[in-house]
């Protein structure tokens, strides 16, 4: 299995500043250690062609010149600096890279990505460029210049996202608004940040303090729902850590073991249809980062043991 990172590219936050950017790189550090099967690949820069593809030109031109209006740069909550414009390219170059990889291996992964909250005007919420919307274009794209060897055209790439973090993907939700092409799901706690909303394609609100139980049951229900919807060629798979108990901003009380049967079941639901993943990191705040950086590591354990059997079968028909 393949895994992009850029979390090389730091920035310079001021003290006290809550994003936890140390998160990225201690859960690289432990794939590396950990979880051999892994290959861990530097995350290129996306282009301006792809952002274009999604967010509008004044807007990637003041991100990349650092000429954002100072409110626009407070949405976002980073700084603006060179390092940021460079991270942000990169965190969507990744899903990018990762979701290319995916419609012809099965299963792929950004160690950082999920930055639903970036509208294609805007920012927000630590979100500059939304990833997610960025990288489906891109794929929706390629795949419809590609034809079949008798010279026909394939059908539209369908895809879906998947977004399993605590926070409603509000950017991601309002970009696809119109777009039957793309499918939007969302689980998140209903009082929690953003404070308004969009209006995905299947929205689940979550009261606080939810646990594992009534979480996966929700989770159950938005699988069923997607296998009644137009059934995806690629599923981008927002695997948040905030809905966890330790969570500082995340207000549910779902346990580690509860995260692990969430990844399971999205997992399993991909592999049984035979439908490609990307997984994406989206939010981690915990009180203690290892916790946050623990629940990551085991969506990669689980991860890498569905890109074998995603290997296996491509050997075998291949072999066939």
């Amino acid at each position: 299995m393949q895994a992009f990172y850029s979390d090389h590219f730091v920035l310079p936050l001021p003290p006290g500043h809550r994003f936890p950017m140390a998160k990225y790189r201690m859960l690289r550090d432990r794939i590396a250690c950990e979880l051999p099967d892994i290959a861990l690949l530097e995350a290129p820069a996306a282009t301006e062609g792809e952002l274009a593809l999604v967010h509008t030109p004044a807007y990637v031109d003041a991100i990349l010149q650092g000429t954002a209006e100072p409110a626009l740069v407070r949405e976002i909550g980073f700084p603006w600096s060179p390092a940021m414009a460079a991270r942000a390219l990169r965190s969507v170059g990744a899903t990018v890279a990762a979701a290319r990889l995916a419609l012809h291996r099965g299963l792929s992964a950004n160690l950082a990505g999920g930055t639903h909250h970036a509208y294609a005007h805007k920012g927000g919420g630590f979100c500059v460029f939304n990833d997610l919307a960025v990288a489906a274009r891109v794929v929706q794209a390629e795949w419809g210049r590609q034809a079949h060897p008798d010279g026909s055209r394939r059908s539209p790439l369908q895809v879906a996202v998947l977004d399993l973090d605590v926070h409603q993907g509000n950017g991601t939700a309002h970009i696809f608004r119109d777009d039957a092409s793309v499918f939007t799901v969302s689980l998140h706690g209903e009082k929690n940040f953003p404070f308004r909303k969009e209006h995905s394609d299947l929205d689940i609100a979550l009261p606080d303090g939810c646990g594992d139980a009534p979480y996966l049951h929700a989770l159950d229900h938005a699988l069923a729902t997607l296998d009644n919807a137009p059934l995806p060629g690629l599923v981008f798979f927002l695997a948040g850590a905030d809905p966890h108990e330790g969570d500082r901003l995340g207000r549910l009380k779902l346990t580690a073991q509860g995260l692990q049967a969430r990844d399971e079941r999205v997992l399993e639901w991909c592999w049984s249809r035979r439908i490609p993943a990307v997984i994406t990191m989206g939010g981690g705040y915990g009180h203690d980062i290892h916790d946050t950086v623990g629940v990551q590591l085991t969506t990669y354990r689980l991860a890498a043991d569905y890109s074998r059997r995603w290997a296996q079968a491509q050997g075998h028909s291949e072999a066939g």
